[in-house]
C-alpha cells in the first residue's frame, strides 16, 4: 500500500486527514529516525493545521524524538532552516497549492531536500505494520520553539542575489500572498531587496478568503489589474506554501511558469554556462534558450524531488518545473518561491529590462493539456500498445511514460501515480495544432483501454 503521493500525504481535514492518522505517522517518522534525534516542524495557515501539528508531535515525541516547533513558514523556509540546523529531519504540514478544506504532511530530509521515495516506503512500512517505537518516561524528549527560522530564510534570499543593485532600481512590486505562508517571509524579503511593495492577500487566513491558493490566471485577477492600475514594475505570487512563484509583467499580463522558468535558465546559463534538469513536461522554449546560450538541459521524470536529486547528482546549475517552482542549487535544492522572484528581480535590474521584454525573447510554444481515466492495472499495456503505435523508436523518449516527438512539436503520454489516469500534454507552434495532437492521442488511449 501506499500513504506518500507525489508531494506527502493529503486528504480532506478532519476526514482522511485527522489526529490520528497525525499520530499514527508522527510514531512511524520517529520510529524511523534514531532515538534522541530532533526534527523542526513547520506549517501554513490552513485551519487545522494545529491540530495535526499537535497530534503528530505527539507521535514524534512517543518515539523519543525532540521536536523544534519553528511556527508558520513556507515550505522552502522550513527546509532552509533544517539544512542550517542540527536537525535530523523536518516536517511541514500543508497542503500548497489545494483548496482550503485539505491539508498534508511532507517530510523533509536532514540536507533540506525532500524525502527519497527509498525513505517514505520505509515510514510507509512502519506505517501500515504498526511497527512503532515507544520509549520509556525518562526518555521523552521536550518541544522547544524557535522564533529565529523566519530571519534566517529571510537572510538567506537576499544574501543570494544582488541586493545593492536592486534596490538601486526602485522596484515597485505588487506581491500576492494569498494569505499563505509566505505572508511572514515574502513581504520582508522585497523591503530587504529596496522595494516598494503593494501586498495583496497578505494576513495568513486558512480560508483563503482572497482567492484558492492554486496562482493560475483566473485567480489572479486582482494582482493583474493591480499591476496595471498602480504602475507597478511587476507582479509575484505564491501558492499557499510559497515553493512556487507565479509572474505578472508590468502590462498585467500573466507570465507562465514554463516562459520565467526560460528566463531564468537563460540568464543563469548565460552568466555561468552548465546544465539545466528539468521534467519531460516542460516546454521547448527551455532548451532552445539553453542551448542556444552554451549549456546543455538534461530531463527527468516529474516531481520537484526528482529534479533535485538529478541536479545534486550530476552537478547542475540551475533546475525546475513549468508550474513555477525554481531551484537555485547555490542556495537549497528544493523549489523556492522566494529566491525565484528575488532572482527575477535581480535580472531585471542587471539586464535593464522589464519583465515585458524578458518575455518577448523566450520562443513561443502553445501547450494543451488533457487527461483520461484508465484503471492502473492497465496503464502498462496501455503504454506498450501507445509506444507500438508511435512507430519509429527514435523519436520516443521513455524517461516518464511516452514522449513522442513529431514534425510538429512533441506529445507526452503520462500515468499518473496517484490517480487511475493518463495525463496528456501536446506542446507545438500553434494551440490548435497542439490540441489536435492531444486529442488524437487520448483517442487512441481511449480505444486501448475500451479493448482491455
Amino acid at each position: 500500500m501506499r500513504l506518500f503521493g507525489t508531494n506527502g500525504v493529503r486528504g480532506v481535514s478532519n476526514e482522511d486527514m485527522n489526529p490520528e492518522l497525525a499520530l499514527k505517522l508522527g510514531k512511524a517518522i520517529g520510529s524511523h529516525l534514531e532515538k534522541g534525534s530532533t526534527v523542526a516542524i513547520g506549517m501554513d495557515p490552513r485551519t487545522s493545521g494545529e491540530m495535526l501539528k499537535s497530534a503528530l508531535i505527539s507521535g514524534l515525541l512517543s518515539s523519543g524524538i525532540e521536536v523544534i516547533d519553528t511556527g508558520m513558514l513556507p515550505t522552502p523556509a522550513l527546509q532552509y532552516y533544517v539544512k542550517h540546523s542540527e536537525c535530523s529531519a523536518g516536517v511541514i504540514i500543508t497542503a500548497s497549492h489545494n483548496p482550503p478544506k485539505f491539508n498534508g504532511i511532507k517530510v523533509v530530509a536532514g540536507d533540506g531536500t525532500e524525502l527519497p521515495r527509498s525513505e517514505e516506503e520505509k515510514i510507509e512500512e512502519r506505517y501500515f505494520n504498526r511497527r512503532f517505537r515507544t520509549v520509556g518516561w525518562t526518555e521523552i524528549r521536550g518541544v522547544r520553539t524557535e522564533t529565529g527560522a523566519r530571519e534566517l530564510y529571510i537572510d538567506g534570499v537576499v544574501s543570494m542575489v544582488d541586493a545593492k543593485m536592486i534596490g538601486e532600481r526602485r522596484f515597485t512590486v505588487v506581491l500576492d500572498c494569498a494569505n499563505g505562508a509566505s505572508t511572514v517571509t515574502s513581504p520582508y524579503i522585497l523591503k530587504k531587496l529596496g522595494c516598494r511593495v503593494i501586498s495583496l492577500n497578505a494576513q495568513p487566513d486558512g480560508a483563503f478568503p482572497g482567492h484558492e491558493s492554486e496562482p493560475s490566471p483566473e485567480n489572479l485577477k486582482d494582482l493583474t489589474e493591480i499591476v496595471k492600475e498602480s504602475g507597478a514594475d511587476i507582479g509575484i505570487a505564491h501558492d499557499g506554501d510559497a515553493d512556487r512563484v507565479i509572474f505578472v509583467d508590468e502590462k498585467g499580463e500573466y507570465v507562465y511558469g514554463d516562459v520565467s522558468l526560460s528566463i531564468v535558465a537563460k540568464y543563469i546559463i548565460k552568466e555561468k554556462g552548465g546544465i539545466v534538469v528539468t521534467p519531460v513536461s516542460s516546454s521547448s522554449s527551455v532548451e532552445d534558450v539553453v542551448k542556444e546560450n552554451g549549456g546543455k538541459v538534461v530531463y527527468t521524470r516529474v516531481g520537484a524531488p526528482i529534479v533535485a536529486r538529478k541536479m545534486i547528482e550530476i552537478g547542475a546549475s540551475f533546475g525546475g518545473e513549468e508550474n513555477g517552482g525554481l531551484i537555485f542549487p547555490e542556495h537549497q535544492y528544493c523549489r523556492d518561491g522566494a529566491m525565484g522572484a528575488a532572482k527575477m528581480l535581480e535580472i531585471m535590474a542587471k539586464t535593464g529590462k522589464r519583465l515585458s521584454e524578458l518575455v518577448t525573447e523566450i520562443p513561443k510554444y502553445a501547450l494543451y493539456k488533457t487527461k483520461m481515466e484508465c484503471p492502473n492495472e492497465l496503464k502498462e499495456k496501455v503504454l506498450e500498445i501507445s509506444a507500438e503505435k508511435a512507430g519509429n523508436d527514435d523519436r520516443i523518449d521513455r524517461t516518464d511514460g511516452l514522449k513522442i516527438y513529431t514534425a510538429e512539436g512533441w506529445v507526452l503520454i503520462r500515468p499518473s501515480g496517484t490517480e487511475p489516469i493518463f495525463r496528456i500534454f501536446a506542446e507545438s507552434m500553434e494551440i490548435e495544432k497542439s490540441r489536435e495532437m492531444a486529442e488524437t492521442w487520448k483517442s487512441i488511449l481511449k480505444k486501448i483501454v475500451k479493448s482491455g
